[in-house]
């Protein structure tokens, strides 16, 4: 697939600088920059790639531009790394694309399919659920009853969306992630720990993606939510009736155990651990490999286990880095003392 750079400086917005019919098929990372590839700077210490790059044409951010004359097609733009964004998404938009519904789909009858949609080989739908318009659906994906799907999602293979759960428009579930089994609810007796039916469901909101191999449990009573604009990495475990709010970032084996309410704007780090029934604020960073057991006020910084601030930390950890001859130190001292005494 080509494009020249005229097409693509009207896609993002940008003023050449050089050849506009310059033709590009393919990208490259700027160090390594191909002739017919395209690539981008938008950081000073590349910029001496726009000299001896041997790619056909650049995404630059126009405050790395000066008065000289470059060997590729500049294309300047406000951000560089942003644009190139759009672009990319662009392609991968047209590359992977389907449409229509493919032998060995099973789709119940009450099912209503909207416009431009694509279903693979091998994946079910129950009845009485809606897909949206222009929703991906690849092989060998299973949709329970009443499942509610909107417009523009991708749902890749092996992704398992259970009875009741909704998902938003323009989402993306991974590869064997489950959305909607059950809660982990038991209740002890003297004969053992019996089931608690778990009666809800899950909602995805506008824009989420959820990564490979996660599992988001349904809500006992009422819902599990993740909201508008979260990512949630691979391999992480979500209980039942936990409410994350909008645009949270969420890094890989993390767990956050059930009924905790998590505001809005978060970065949670890989393999953190929170509790379950209590509240993280709004633009809190939580370092990899915390332990949060106790509600976090906004803008907070934590780490370790149980999580502290960072600053905090950092400033025992130097102590306990020491810690053994601190020890030493104090018996020492503490021997002199008796010693002293004893005279």
């Amino acid at each position: 697939m080509e494009f020249t750079a005229a097409q693509i400086a009207g896609i993002i917005g940008g003023k050449i600088i050089g050849d506009k019919n310059a033709v590009i098929n393919g990208v490259s990372p700027i160090e390594n920059g191909l002739e017919g590839h395209l690539s981008f700077v938008a950081q000073e210490k590349f910029a001496s790639y726009l000299l001896s790059s041997n790619c056909s044409v650049l995404i630059v951010s126009e405050n790395l531009i000066k008065n000289e004359t470059y060997k590729p097609t500049l294309i300047s733009v406000e951000n560089a790394y942003l644009s190139f964004q759009v672009l990319m998404n662009l392609y991968q938009e047209m590359q992977s694309k389907k449409s229509g519904i493919e032998d060995g789909s099973n789709i119940h009858q009450t099912v209503k399919l909207g416009s431009d949609i694509y279903v693979g080989s091998y994946s079910y739908i129950s009845e009485k659920s809606k897909v949206g318009d222009s929703t991906q659906i690849y092989p060998q994906v299973f949709i329970g009853k009443n499942v509610k799907i909107g417009k523009n999602c991708k749902i890749y293979s092996g992704a398992k969306i259970y009875d009741f759960c909704e998902i938003g428009d323009n989402c993306i579930i991974h590869s064997n992630t489950v959305i909607g089994s059950d809660g982990f609810g038991f209740q002890p007796t003297k004969n053992g720990f019996e089931k608690i039916p778990q009666l809800g469901n899950v909602i995805l909101e506008n824009n989420v993606e959820i990564g490979s191999n996660c599992s988001i449990d349904r809500g006992t009573i009422g819902s599990t939510i993740i909201g508008e604009g979260t990512k949630i990495d691979n391999l992480i475990q979500i209980a039942h009736n936990v409410k994350i709010g909008k645009h949270n970032v969420i890094a890989a084996q993390a767990g956050i155990a059930g009924s905790t309410i998590v505001g809005d704007w978060n970065m949670i780090g890989g393999q953190v651990g929170v509790v379950g029934h209590i509240k993280i604020g709004n633009q809190v960073k939580i370092q990899a490999q915390s332990g949060i057991i106790s509600n976090v006020n906004d803008e907070e910084i934590l780490y370790g286990s149980p999580a502290i601030s960072a600053s905090e930390f950092r400033r025992n950890y130097v102590h306990f880095k020491n810690f053994t001859d601190i020890v030493q130190r104090l018996n020492k001292l503490e021997k002199n003392s008796k010693e002293s005494t004893n005279e």
